[in-house]
């Protein structure tokens, strides 16, 4: 559904314009009555579309799009009821230019301009989305994972690895802890337990993955079970069936474990085959 925003300073007209917008399937975020108010719901909302009456009070329409940062450059369709604004319209890069009155077929003839510009737009985003993922992956077929593309609410951020402190698998997504930050990664844990670098992670549950340079110490709760304590103080539990991924770890002395308050310091006593 395209997400627009009506800016017209006369009511008959903003009341129209949202009607025939709705009764297109448009979804209108705003009406606006002046250019400051405009561009104030523009920043709020980032809507697709914006129809853009050229004269209002505080600002004209071109001092709306001046405005405008160029990466949330919505499509603009101006509409007025003077014609000599047409050019300067094209040269702010709007799609069409409605001349008052128009009708529906008008109407939709405008918005079918501006549904293309928008799904171009989209392709682009997700064109450059695709690459920068291939990107990464190559660059991890070379080097190891070296960073994970988070996606979100329309952006692409970057993590790098070393950043992690911890991984917790949560149904079919994964929550990756870095410092106060919990970004979402959709992939199970057994995938990217896989493309981890395996001297710096550590399997410790089925549900969870730590950052071997995150872990301050073990405290043993008894039955032979050990909670992993992290340098923020995280306490994460190492189940029984990973206890083997630990002995490599105290095999090549990554940290040394400690006992509970009590008890000599010692490692961990190892299973053997």
């Amino acid at each position: 559904m395209i997400r627009a925003i009506v800016a017209e300073d006369e009511v008959p007209a903003r009341e129209a314009i949202t009607a025939m917008a709705e009764a297109y399937g448009i979804q209108v975020l705003a009406e606006c009555q002046d250019g400051l108010e405009t561009v104030r719901d523009l920043a709020k909302y980032h809507p697709d579309l914006l129809f853009l009456d050229v004269q209002m009070p505080g600002m004209d329409g071109f001092e709306v799009l001046r405005n405008l940062p160029s990466d949330s450059f919505p499509a603009v369709i101006v509409t007025t009821a003077y014609d000599n604004y047409a050019v300067r319209a094209f040269e702010h890069r709007a799609v069409d230019y409605l001349l008052k009155p128009f009708d529906e077929e008008r109407f939709r003839k405008a918005v079918d301009r501006a549904q293309m510009q928008i799904g171009m737009a989209c392709d682009k985003a997700e064109w450059m989305s695709r690459l920068i993922s291939e990107l990464c992956e190559a660059q991890q077929g070379r080097a190891g994972l070296q960073r994970l593309v988070i996606r979100s609410r329309g952006q692409v951020s970057f993590l790098r690895v070393d950043d992690i402190d911890w991984i917790e698998a949560s149904h079919n997504y994964l929550k990756i802890h870095s410092g106060s930050d919990v970004h979402m990664l959709r992939q199970t844990i057994k995938e990217i337990e896989a493309r981890l670098p395996h001297d710096r992670f550590l399997r410790i549950h089925r549900c969870l993955i730590v950052n071997v340079d995150r872990i301050r110490r073990l405290e043993a709760c008894g039955y032979g079970e050990y909670l992993v304590v992290l340098r923020d103080g995280k306490k994460l539990s190492l189940s029984r069936g990973y206890r083997d991924h630990l002995d490599r770890l105290i095999d090549s002395n990554c940290f040394l474990a400690c006992h509970n308050e009590g008890s000599e310091p010692s490692a961990p006593p190892r299973r053997r085959v």
